[in-house]
């Protein structure tokens, strides 16, 4: 079973000077499928593209079904922003792609 007290703590783009603490193995899942997906370059992939694509990357211990995985990709999604990891398109709908750090 997961370890639901080891957290870690996350930014968001929309709310500079906010922070939140949130289970470290769900967001590192999550991380790590949303990365796996997201090409490097622009126009990028739309949300819901982007969680369509990551569903077959997730953990069934962690979404089980792909339960919670909404909420779990806007968090990651949030703070990836808000550290540069990943940008979005300047145009409707919102886009995302890796930054070429």
């Amino acid at each position: 079973m997961p370890d639901t007290d080891d957290k870690i703590t996350i930014e968001s783009i929309t709310s500079p000077h906010h922070t939140e603490r949130v289970n470290r193995a769900k967001y590192m899942a999550m991380r790590e499928a949303l990365m796996a997906i997201l090409p490097g370059d622009p126009p990028g992939l739309t949300v819901a593209e982007a969680k369509d694509a990551l569903l077959r990357h997730l953990s069934e211990e962690y979404f089980p079904g792909g339960d919670k995985a909404g909420w779990w990709l806007k968090a990651v999604q949030l703070d990836l922003e808000a550290k540069s990891i990943i940008k979005r398109g300047p145009s409707s709908p919102v886009r995302l792609f890796k930054t070429s750090k």
